[in-house]
């Protein structure tokens, strides 16, 4: 949050429309050819069909207007991570006859960053939380998470977008502030206003903080987007044509493999298709890979001389004594799932001396760029301790796009490097970050080794586990072979509950002891 601003010379009267192109019959690709010989550069296109009125007689909106007019280099770091993806949006949103200030929606939610995660675990460039992108379709599992799916993600933020719109009567503003705070929270605003006489309108509603400067915050970008030189910024040209097409996958496939049939380096690969988290695709789908639209061809016609039992590679997996598919699981990076499926297995009880076939990946784990457990260090040294990381500032940086980056809120950085929210960042910088929040007593604490166990979760029998420095709710289920949700039945355990080191958790099953990990 930049510091208090001027705001600037009055505007000049803005160009608006209230009227938004209607999709005609014409195909896909009629439609782009049409757009494209109207204008080159998708900001443009966008230009001429902001609809939503900006308000910029409002202070919030020309503070925000402030602070964006002042970092170019933020902007400039928000277009290249929006070129891959922004001819998309704005084709979804024409398709489906809604506003196109709404593609500057991820500008706010994530600046375009595909990996983006909040504290709050929302994900992707529309910043999904959990709970939402199941409610809208999005599959979350070991593989694959949907809410960073660029095409099911899109359609489901789309969706969501056009039912909050429905319900506030056609009111953008109110749908966006519902789109960040909840329906409930804008609908129980909405109520007390009405009740005690007063306008109803986003700017006179009583609304969370951050609600109170998100739909300001996108209505500045849009009067950026619609006048760039009367703010002194420049947005770099993105080409109004698609960047991506989907190339048809019909059995799971080594992301190595992948890049090098399209001859991609793992980021780009990543980068169009941040919904894989780990080093293949989901063996239940999608269906596709996004690949830049020249790759496409030379993908399909490689892949097509690749065995379907070729695309991933195997092994066997004599199973010991005492071990357990989680175990087994975490190991072979891979899922107690697709272990289940591949070996047909119910349950999760096994037998020393049997053998498991185990999908495993072509290259070191290391070489999957951009695997969930790769990014999660990525532009990240050791600070001497297994807690602590330096971050080296960038040009451009914020301290909320390095926390999108990370996981982390402004507050916990200011609070881990002793600065104020309001500290001007300079490239160079060096941050300090924690991975996990423990004091420095929880971090002295003994720690208790982990016991894995072999047993059926539905059997009714208790083991206790002691939580360890760095484990969290996930890295248990894997690897007890439990699900996230049965933990935290069992423990009473809400979604925001921190593990503590030395912390005793029940986990259900026969108390049959393996192996020391």
């Amino acid at each position: 949050t930049a510091s208090a601003i001027p705001p600037p010379p009055a505007p000049a009267p803005i160009r608006l429309t209230t009227d938004t192109p209607t999709p005609s019959a014409t195909t896909q690709d009629e439609t782009a050819a049409a757009a494209t010989a109207q204008t080159g550069d998708v900001w443009e296109r966008i230009r001429t069909h902001l609809t939503l009125v900006r308000h910029t007689d409002k202070h919030i909106v020309r503070d925000k207007l402030g602070w964006y007019g002042r970092n170019q280099d933020y902007l400039d770091r928000v277009a290249e991570r929006a070129r891959p993806y922004l001819y998309y949006v704005v084709e979804r949103l024409s398709a489906r006859n809604m506003p196109l200030d709404l593609a500057l929606l991820p500008v706010i939610e994530s600046a375009y960053h595909p990996f983006a995660r909040s504290p709050s675990h929302a994900s992707g460039i529309w910043q999904f939380i959990p709970g939402t992108g199941t409610r809208f379709g999005l599959r979350q599992n070991w593989w694959y998470d949907g809410r960073r799916d660029i095409v099911a993600a899109t359609e489901a933020a789309l969706d969501y977008l056009q039912k909050l719109n429905d319900e506030f009567d056609g009111d953008w503003l109110l749908a966006l502030a519902a789109y960040n705070s909840g329906e409930l929270n804008v609908s129980r605003a909405i109520e007390r206003n009405r009740k005690a006489g007063k306008p109803t309108d986003f700017f006179s509603l009583r609304l969370p903080r951050e609600t109170r400067g998100y739909v300001p915050s996108l209505l500045a970008v849009a009067e950026l987007v619609s006048d760039p030189d009367k703010y002194g910024v420049h947005l770099e040209a993105i080409p109004n044509q698609a960047y991506f097409a989907k190339a048809p996958i019909d059995t799971q496939l080594d992301l190595a493999q992948a890049a090098r049939l399209a001859d991609l380096s793992m980021d780009d690969l990543y980068t169009l298709n941040p919904g894989f988290n780990q080093w293949a695709t989901d063996p239940e789908g999608p269906d596709y890979l996004l690949l830049p639209v020249d790759r496409v061809t030379q993908f399909e016609e490689a892949l097509s001389r690749v065995p379907a039992d070729e695309r991933v590679s195997w092994k066997r997996h004599v199973i010991r004594q005492g071990e357990s598919l989680g175990q087994i699981a975490l190991s072979n990076h891979t899922s107690v799932d697709a272990l289940r499926k591949i070996n047909r297995i119910r349950g999760n009880l096994i037998r020393a001396g049997h053998s498991l076939l185990i999908p495993v990946a072509r290259q070191p784990m290391e070489f999957y760029s951009l695997s969930e457990g790769n990014r999660r260090y990525r532009g990240l040294t050791r600070a001497g301790s297994d807690e602590s990381y330096i971050y080296v500032i960038q040009r451009g940086d914020t301290l909320w796009d390095i926390g999108q980056q990370y996981g982390f809120s402004v507050a916990q950085i200011c609070r881990w490097n002793d600065m104020s929210p309001r500290s001007v960042l300079h490239p160079g910088q060096k941050l300090r970050l924690r991975v996990s929040e423990q004091d420095e007593a929880e971090q002295s604490s003994t720690q208790a080794r982990a016991i894995p166990v072999s047993f059926d979760p539905d059997s009714g029998t208790a083991v206790s586990y002691t939580v360890r420095k760095g484990d969290s709710l996930w890295l248990i289920a894997v690897r007890f072979g439990v699900s996230v949700a049965q933990l935290r039945k069992w423990n009473g355990l809400s979604s925001s509950t921190l593990l503590q080191p030395g912390q005793e958790l029940q986990i259900f099953g026969p108390a049959k002891q393996a192996t020391d990990a």
